[in-house]
C-alpha cells in the first residue's frame, strides 16, 4: 500500500478572488506600492482561510504492478572492484600492469584485420600473461622481467598501436607499407623473444629437478633397484 496526499486547489481559487474582488468589486486602487502590500496580505489570509476550509486529503492506495510496458529497472552490473591485493606492492603493480597490457593487446587484436599479426598478437597475449603470472607465484623472479616490463613490453605496444594507426588509415605507400612490414617482421622476433624469457624463468626449478632426479637415479642403482619400478617384484 502506498500512502498518496491530495493537495486542494480551492485555497489558489481564494487568491484570485481576494485580487478580483479589490480591483473589480470593490473598485479599489492597485497605483501603489501600499496598496499591493494590503492586497498580497489578504491574498496570504485568504489562502490560509481556504486550506481550513478544504485541507489537503490522503489517502492509500495499492501498488500497482508493473505492466509489460514498463521500463524495468536495470540490474547493477558486476563488476571486479580493486583487484584482491597480494600483500606484495611490487606484485600488485605487476598484476595491474598485466591486465592493462592484455586488456590493450586484445583491443588491438580486434581492431587488425590482418591474420597473421591477429595470430602473432593472440601469442604475444598469452605469453605475456604466463610471463607475469610465473613471476607473481615466484616474487624471487621479479628482478628477471625488469627490462622485460620496463621496456620490451611498452614497447611492443607501442609498435602494435603505430600499425594499428597506419593500418586505419586504409591508404598504401612507401611509408605507410614499408613500416607496416617491418613491425610485422619484428613481431615474429618478439615473440620468439617472450617464449625464451618465459622459458628462461624455470631455468632454476629445471637444475634443481635435474639434480633431484640424479640423486634419486644414484639411490636406486645403490639400493639395487636400479632399472626396476619401486611396486615391482
Amino acid at each position: 500500500m502506498a500512502y498518496v496526499k491530495k493537495r486542494s486547489v480551492l485555497p489558489i481559487y481564494f487568491v484570485g478572488l481576494t485580487w478580483l474582488a479589490w480591483a473589480w468589486l470593490l473598485g479599489l486602487p492597485l497605483y501603489r506600492p501600499t496598496h499591493y502590500i494590503i492586497v498580497a496580505l489578504l491574498s496570504v489570509i485568504a489562502y490560509h482561510a481556504g486550506k481550513m476550509i478544504f485541507p489537503d486529503r490522503g489517502y492509500e492506495v495499492q501498488d500497482a504492478p508493473p505492466s509489460a510496458h514498463q521500463a524495468q529497472p536495470r540490474p547493477e552490473p558486476e563488476t571486479g572492484g580493486k583487484p584482491k591485493s597480494t600483500g606484495n606492492p611490487e606484485i600488485d603493480a605487476l598484476l595491474s600492469e598485466r591486465d592493462r597490457a592484455v586488456g590493450e593487446m586484445r583491443r588491438l587484436n580486434a581492431s587488425i584485420e590482418d591474420p597473421k599479426i591477429s595470430a602473432q598478437i593472440s601469442r604475444l597475449e598469452e605469453t605475456t600473461g604466463k610471463i607475469i603470472d610465473t613471476v607473481a607465484a615466484s616474487p624471487s623472479k621479479l628482478p628477471q622481467i625488469r627490462k622485460f616490463m620496463s621496456y620490451y613490453l611498452p614497447t611492443t605496444l607501442k609498435l602494435l598501436n603505430a600499425y594499428d594507426r597506419m593500418d586505419s588509415t586504409g591508404a598504401s605507400g612507401a611509408n605507410i607499407d614499408g613500416t607496416k612490414g617491418r613491425i610485422g617482421d619484428m613481431l615474429d622476433s618478439i615473440c620468439t623473444a617472450f617464449t625464451r624469457l618465459l622459458d628462461d624463468l624455470y631455468g632454476d626449478e629445471a637444475m634443481d629437478i635435474s639434480a633431484e632426479i640424479t640423486v634419486m637415479e644414484q639411490m636406486l642403482a645403490q639400493e639395487g633397484l636400479g632399472g626396476m619400478t619401486l611396486g615391482g617384484s
